[in-house]
């Protein structure tokens, strides 16, 4: 994130004072000429920290986030699954997608957050859409493309919950384009943090992580899977924050790590090494392992008694984002965010129907026993 100058900083506090003040009283104040104030508001809108004209300034701990929304479908096999013929089921429908996920979470935790996605004009894409709205997200950014499909996975399960089947429509992704970034750009550079999942194509991760120095916010991105981790360019420069599993790190970086936390540490560092300021990386029961520049901690998963685990990952790493924002450090950011994940669990929600900020509180004693031990 650019720093601001001195003139900058008095600049803009001049417009919080009095946002309807005319550039030559501001001029007078400041004691340089009207074309030098008009040349600094300029600079300072396109870097996001004043909303075009009015001298609008966006609001502080404002999070957007980018990438897919999906309906998940399940249908439970009530008796063992014959191909070729017809098979009661018990269906199910819920909302999906890790940025979607994301920023519900995000909302339910009081956080401002926007989201910016692509559905079809369908009955899908409305009722995702109304129900992110109802929860507080803004979406105003949300496109509805009339040609397109709002993307779908179903899951054909087997009586015991084992999964015979993933099917998914995954196509209208490929219009979360860098021409989409530049659309919503004002938002984007106005915000304090962007979240990004790697289900936008390669070059439009590669557009955003370029023009972050050009914006206010600092940026996090999450890998997805495996397959979608290598969207991500070979230099990581730009990102703040790296949040992925360890055979996503083993996908991208190319190598195979032990599956301990000796492995955990080495590819977090090969990835912190790549470029990237922090880098959160989880491998299941063995918890999570934070990098960043002043060392790396392990951090402990939370116990819980899960009953399904759709969804705990997204929430792990809303709550980080919530509480970083709120300037906790990164590494008590990502205890809280773990204690949201294993709270998810316990829930056959992807997001717990009673998080807000309050239950967070109420939970805290469940770290107790997680602090966390910093590694060499």
């Amino acid at each position: 994130m650019p720093e601001l100058s001195p003139l900058e900083s008095a600049l803009l506090r001049l417009i919080r004072e009095d946002p309807f003040a005319g550039q030559q009283a501001m001029a007078e104040r400041l004691g340089i000429s009207r074309p030098a104030v008009a040349a600094h508001i300029m600079r300072l809108t396109e870097r996001g920290h004043i909303l075009g004209r009015g001298y609008v300034l966006p609001p502080e701990g404002r999070v957007l986030v980018i990438g897919g929304a999906v309906i998940d479908r399940k249908y439970l096999a009530r008796t063992p699954l014959i191909a070729g013929t017809s098979n009661p089921v018990e269906g199910m429908r819920s909302y999906g997608g890790v940025a979607r996920n994301v920023a519900e979470n995000l909302a339910l935790l009081g956080t401002t957050t926007g989201f910016v996605t692509a559905v079809g004009n369908d009955e899908n894409g409305r009722s995702l859409l109304a129900h992110l709205s109802a929860r507080g997200v803004d979406v105003a950014h949300a496109v509805a493309l009339p040609d397109q499909r709002t993307a779908e996975y179903a899951a054909i399960l087997e009586p015991t919950g084992e999964l015979a089947y993933g099917i998914a429509d995954m196509a209208i992704f490929d219009q979360l384009t860098p021409a989409m970034i530049e659309q919503a750009w004002p938002a984007i550079a106005s915000a304090s943090l962007v979240f990004a999942d790697c289900n936008l194509p390669a070059e439009t991760l590669a557009t955003l992580i370029a023009r972050r120095p050009h914006g206010r916010f600092r940026l996090a991105i999450d890998a997805v899977s495996s397959p979608k981790v290598k969207r991500l360019p070979r230099c990581l420069d730009g990102i703040d924050l790296l949040f992925l599993n360890l055979d996503e790190a083993a996908a991208y970086l190319g190598k195979v790590f032990s599956r301990d936390i000796n492995g955990m540490h080495d590819a977090a560092k090969f990835l912190h090494q790549a470029g990237a300021t922090a880098v959160i990386l989880s491998c299941g029961t063995l918890g999570v392992v934070v990098c960043a520049q002043d060392g790396t901690t392990h951090i402990p998963v939370v116990r819980a008694e899960p009953i399904d685990m759709t969804g705990a990952g997204d929430a792990m790493i809303a709550g980080t984002l919530n509480f970083f924002s709120r300037n906790d450090t990164l590494t008590e950011a990502v205890r809280k965010g773990a204690l949201i994940g294993s709270l998810t669990t316990e829930t056959a929600s992807s997001v717990h129907p009673d998080l807000s900020n309050h239950f967070v509180e109420a939970n805290l004693y469940r770290l107790d026993a997680t602090s966390g031990d910093h590694l060499v």
